[in-house]
């Protein structure tokens, strides 16, 4: 079908008319089929409007404008065309129409259609450079996607069963001891440096990154109980069963720099008794010792500026307040754990439990609080102004806990067990959320959290220390953007999903040596048999005569002032 102007001597073919490929690119919304239903209805359209529309194609071309505004002005021509009285239910806005020519018959109609056309610049979505990720437009209305959270629960699967995938925790060993690893120390001032003392009375100072021996502290000639550093990190402070206390200087040199010659110390103290712990002021210059009786040291004294003593057994372990510098928390080995505050002449508080406390830590974010590892495989939360109950029980080991210590974010804290494994808790958790065992691994006497929360220190009965990470399914060295996001969503969707079976399953799941899974399960018959020995003695006496007493406060004997 040709239609033809005589003025201007134009020719318009609409049977052949295509529309362009960029042109239904810039209007997605208006397809195809539209075009082909303008056609369809091309008799009754008056043959003057085509003569018009030709005429202003003949004259936009001796003007010389653009083939988009052209093609542009061409197809809103058609889309008027559409309100022939016959297809008025082909509904179209008035804004889309092209203003330079309307039909007489068409004044009259009344316009209400609207057509709702995405446009966007191309400087949204233009990539700058090749290497750059595509821009992706996303409607994040929940009406379209009915299907999102089935969606996201097998994302939230997927998720767990690659961090099993990917559970890598053990980094490696450092091995240089020659007897067994009984106690560790963090440099506050270096972070890649960790102290550590043996049976043999050897101390090295290691660098994580290469696993290597820094230098060497000779001089103890029994095992090392204690290792602390001063708050500048300039002092190492030693002590162990040769009644000797040492002070050593710190190296400042690098690993690179250092020639690996043995170290000797800037002053020697000596005891009465054999020491066993010994432990720093976080702000002061001020150090603490446990013993026969609790002294607490200056370094440019060589005799105690303060004693402290309540009863005649050891003190085992000692720990300063990190918020308060004057108060200590101290565990002996008549059960107790006590409270000293340097202001005052005697203990300021002592509560006595059923079994031994083996080590003592507090909560840096939170100091008021502190957890005690104890002999029955569990560990007890305490307030410091509260001490008649606990305030979390964290269960799970199946052997005497050895030593504990606290995350620098306060957020969990990792324990040593004499049952061959490390364990990391949540700081408000009753279970661990995580366990770290090896076969050549043995009993347990030392743990530490690095200084940036990132990696985890164990020293063990086989004369080794072990690197391990915070988190096992972690991947190590620079993460890009895109993978740190990823890894955010992939916790996120965990954290949302976490209550459902099938996540909580493959989360909680843990594979376990044999003589740990079988002591577990011999550990919780002998706890249920002893509930029912509880219940059936309560149910066989008067009303009212046997009162049930919650874990927290039952392993706990009384509190003395």
């Amino acid at each position: 079908m040709y239609l033809s102007n005589r003025k201007s001597k134009t020719t318009f073919n609409l049977l052949k008319f295509n529309p362009p490929s960029f042109l239904l690119q810039r209007l997605p919304l208006l397809r195809v089929s539209v075009l082909k239903l303008l056609l369809q209805y091309r008799a009754l359209v008056p043959r003057s409007l085509f003569t018009c529309c030709s005429c202003w194609e003949n004259s936009c071309l001796r003007r010389s404008a653009f083939k988009t505004s052209l093609l542009s002005g061409l197809l809103r021509s058609l889309l008027l065309f559409t309100l022939h009285p016959h297809l008025l239910h082909c509904q179209l806005s008035s804004s889309l129409l092209f203003p330079f020519w309307t039909p007489p018959y068409c004044r009259s109609l009344k316009l209400r259609m609207k057509v709702k056309v995405v446009s966007r610049s191309t400087d949204e979505f233009t990539r700058e450079r090749s290497q750059d990720l595509q821009r992706v437009f996303r409607n994040f209305d929940p009406n379209l996607r009915s299907q999102e959270k089935a969606i996201e629960y097998v994302r939230a699967v997927n998720a767990a069963k690659l961090d099993k995938i990917f559970a890598r925790p053990f980094i490696g060993a450092m091995d240089g001891h020659i007897d067994a690893v009984s106690c560790m120390a963090k440099n506050p001032n270096y972070l890649k440096g960790i102290f550590s003392g043996s049976m043999d009375g050897d101390i090295r100072l290691w660098d994580m990154a290469s696993r290597r021996t820094v230098c060497r502290f000779p001089g103890h000639q029994g095992a090392i109980r204690g290792l602390t550093v001063s708050t500048d990190g300039r002092t190492l402070v030693s002590c162990g069963t040769d009644c000797t206390v040492r002070l050593w200087d710190v190296p400042v040199a690098t690993l690179m720099e250092s020639d690996g010659t043995d170290r000797s110390p800037q002053a020697v103290y000596t005891g009465k008794n054999s020491f066993w712990n010994v432990d720093h002021q976080w702000e002061g210059d001020l150090f603490a010792t446990a013993g026969a009786q609790v002294d607490i040291w200056n370094h440019n004294r060589s005799q105690p500026v303060n004693s402290f003593a309540w009863g005649t057994d050891t003190v085992i372990s000692i720990r300063f307040n990190p918020g308060e510098p004057n108060l200590l928390a101290a565990s002996a080995s008549d059960r107790s754990i006590i409270l000293y505050d340097l202001r005052l002449q005697s203990p300021a508080r002592k509560v006595i439990m059923r079994t031994k406390t083996n080590s003592i830590c507090w909560n840096p974010m939170e100091p008021m609080n502190f957890t005690a590892a104890n002999e029955d495989c569990n560990c007890y939360s305490y307030d410091a102004r509260k001490l008649d109950e606990a305030k979390c029980v964290h269960k799970d080991h199946v052997s005497a806990v050895m030593d504990i210590d606290y995350s620098p974010t306060g957020r969990e804290f990792v324990t040593g067990s004499y049952d061959r494994t490390v364990r990391i808790f949540q700081y408000n958790g009753g279970h661990s959320r995580e366990i770290y065992h090896t076969k050549r691994m043995q009993r347990v006497f030392c743990v530490k959290f690095s200084c940036d929360a990132s990696y985890i220190i164990s020293g063990s009965d086989d004369t080794n220390l072990r690197l391990w990470k915070a988190k096992a399914s972690e991947q190590l060295g620079v993460l890009l953007p895109r993978e740190k996001k990823r890894h955010e969503y992939h916790e996120a969707i965990k954290g949302r999903y976490k209550h459902l079976p099938e996540v909580k399953r493959i989360v909680r799941h843990r594979h376990l040596p044999k003589p740990i899974y079988k002591a577990g399960i011999t550990l919780r018959e002998m706890t249920e048999a002893e509930r029912r020995k509880e219940e059936r003695r309560k149910a066989h006496s008067a009303p009212g005569s046997i009162v049930k007493e919650p874990l927290r406060k039952r392993r706990i004997i009384k509190e003395v002032e």
